[in-house]
């Protein structure tokens, strides 16, 4: 089943999602819808408050980006309950966008590296690092466990000149190729 994403403007994006247990009701449906969802979406990276659930769970798939970079032919992962270690490194730029922020895309800074605890799918424990884009995804996806949106990273200028978009956002304005749910008014 393909999930509706949610958008800019529903306050369940600014919260800060709960952890779950390994008997959480529905949790390999959840996972399996997330997957559909994602990939008739076009993401690379999807967290559960997009698609109307505060938990701490997110999934990624960047192996579409092995040609440029080789190390994600395999980079399709689950994770639950993730904690941010640490990030470091040198900050870069990259243009990116969100399933929740429709037609936005901007430069976003960040450390080049993450270093993350979580869960996978069977419940089994992982610390791994991650770097360059793969490092990306990770930090963007777990930002939206924390109620955070990449648009947050932007000046206080460039937000203003957002303002316009996110309000059509908000009000279900926006038309994207894929099911959204817009916050209700």
């Amino acid at each position: 089943m393909k999930y509706p994403v949610t958008v800019y403007g529903d306050p369940l994006l600014r919260k800060t999602a709960k952890n779950i247990d390994k008997d959480f009701e529905g949790l390999n449906e959840i996972i399996e819808n997330m997957w559909e969802t994602m990939y008739t979406s076009d993401g690379v990276g999807l967290a559960a408050p997009q698609i109307g659930k505060s938990i701490r769970i997110f999934i990624v798939d960047a192996s579409s980006g092995a040609d440029e970079e080789p190390e994600l032919a395999d980079f399709k992962k689950v994770f639950i309950n993730p904690e941010i270690i640490e990030t470091y490194g040198e900050e870069w730029i990259m243009n990116e966008g969100c399933l929740s922020l429709p037609e936005i895309r901007e430069d976003v800074s960040r450390p080049d590296n993450v270093r993350i605890k979580y869960f996978d799918e069977n419940f089994v424990e992982h610390e791994e690092t991650f770097k360059g884009y793969a490092g990306r995804i990770v930090q963007h996806e777990y930002d939206h466990l924390e109620g955070k949106l990449f648009i947050d990273y932007l000046s206080p200028l460039k937000k203003r000149l957002l303002k316009g978009k996110l309000t059509n956002i908000a009000r279900g304005k926006v038309q994207p190729h894929y099911r959204i749910k817009a916050p209700v008014k």
